[in-house]
């Protein structure tokens, strides 16, 4: 018989891992207490994922008053498993692909340990292709599940594409089929943006309210709210490099005209290098040299301030202060992000009376992508559970769960 815990064990359980995941390291004390559940309690819940291979604990020498360290027998702290491998990472790009095995102990920055392109009239056989040829490399893993990394509007809770701008074949495939042909393993679908948001919050914990804005292949947003993805009724969301920009007519991968996307993202950037200085390397290190050179011209100022326009419209609504933006543009010249920055503070109410931060980050996809494995694989919700139960894959229990 299958042991499926109680619905509150399973919400202890979250709310544990939660904890550990901002604390990095705790005691089983610390825990207990900070949760408000009794030692007896956290100790079970301890044991039981220590027994899963979830978490595991690490000597913590005792330090004096001063900070130094003591002599005598090391406590015992607890963090998330960075021993094993449990989840393999996949970002899905317009024409690359990255892969990389993970721990769930997230590491500060994302390290993709595997690239392949895709080309040719089936772009999906070709993707299954190329996945397997990737797959040797990671042939002798027993992971827990595949996490793929997605653009566009992405329906999580049905595993789903529905609308992929920039990458309109994967609205028609079965990328969780696709990958469970290649590793026989639960799969789960992260919005990349969403994805972003989570791992820029589980780094920095102290950050619980903010807007992220990613600017690369695309440009797309997402919105933590004391601490958790902010709630809607649509999957849909962030969606802010759709904003339409008078007098803009570039045909955007959405169907419309007029995206701000096309002025400021990548491809966007790098067409309009090309048009206002078509002798320049047209690159992003020739698109760099060019700003260093010539400052904020007219036609980036204008992609600029779309950019701006759209994002300080998006606080005023939401009813935020903090804007973290990732992505490319923090790799050009500090005259690009200074001139974002003032233009975002100035459309923003509350710049008039408060303080609106703009802070530039790296992004920390995989660590994003970890905290969605832990709460859909690792620590299922019935809805979870039930939904992969009628699927082709089924979700193994641990040993232990054996009775």
């Amino acid at each position: 018989m299958i042991y499926i815990p109680s619905r509150m064990g399973q919400l202890n359980r979250r709310a544990l891992l939660r904890r550990l995941q901002k604390l990095g390291v705790a005691s089983r004390a610390d825990l207990a207490k900070s949760l408000g559940m009794s030692q007896p309690t956290a100790g079970k819940i301890v044991d039981e994922l220590i027994e899963m291979d979830v978490i595991e604990e690490v000597s913590a020498t005792p330090a004096g008053p001063d900070g130094a360290s003591q002599l005598g027998r090391p406590g015992r702290q607890l963090r998330l498993n960075q021993s094993r491998v449990k989840f393999l990472a996949i970002q899905l790009g317009i024409t690359t692909t990255t892969m990389a095995e993970v721990t769930l102990g997230f590491a500060n920055e994302d390290q993709w340990v595997s690239t392949f392109d895709i080309a040719g009239a089936n772009p999906a056989k070709a993707w299954e292709k190329k996945l397997k040829e990737a797959a040797k490399a990671f042939k002798d893993r027993n992971f827990l599940g595949a996490l793929l990394s997605v653009p566009g509007v992405v329906d999580e809770a049905a595993n789903r594409i529905l609308f992929s701008p920039n990458i309109h074949w994967t609205e028609q495939a079965d990328l969780p089929a696709i990958i469970r042909r290649v590793w026989d393993v639960p799969v789960l679908l992260v919005q990349e943006e969403r994805a972003l948001a989570l791992g820029h919050q589980l780094v920095n914990p102290e950050c619980e309210d903010f807007l992220l804005v990613d600017f690369g292949e695309g440009v797309g947003g997402s919105v933590i709210v004391e601490g958790k993805p902010l709630a809607h009724p649509l999957p849909i969301s962030g969606e802010i490099g759709h904003t339409p920009v008078p007098g803009n007519k570039r045909p955007c991968g959405c169907g419309a005209t007029g995206c701000m996307e096309t002025l400021i993202s990548l491809r966007g950037l790098l067409e309009s290098l090309s048009t206002t200085a078509p002798a320049t390397e047209n690159s992003w290190a020739g698109l760099s040299a060019y700003i260093a050179q010539h400052g904020i011209k007219p036609w980036l100022a204008q992609a600029l301030d779309a950019a701006a326009a759209a994002i300080a419209g998006a606080l005023n609504i939401l009813g935020l202060r903090r804007v973290v933006l990732t992505g490319i543009l923090a790799e050009l010249p500090p005259a690009v992000m200074q001139y974002l920055t003032h233009a975002i503070q100035s459309g923003a109410m509350w710049a008039r009376f408060g303080s609106v931060e703009c802070l530039a980050a790296p992004r920390r996809r995989t660590a994003g992508m970890v905290v969605v494995g832990i709460d859909r694989i690792v620590v299922p919700d019935k809805k979870d559970r039930y939904k992969y139960s009628n699927s082709d894959k089924k979700i193994s229990q641990p040993a232990h769960s054996q009775r």
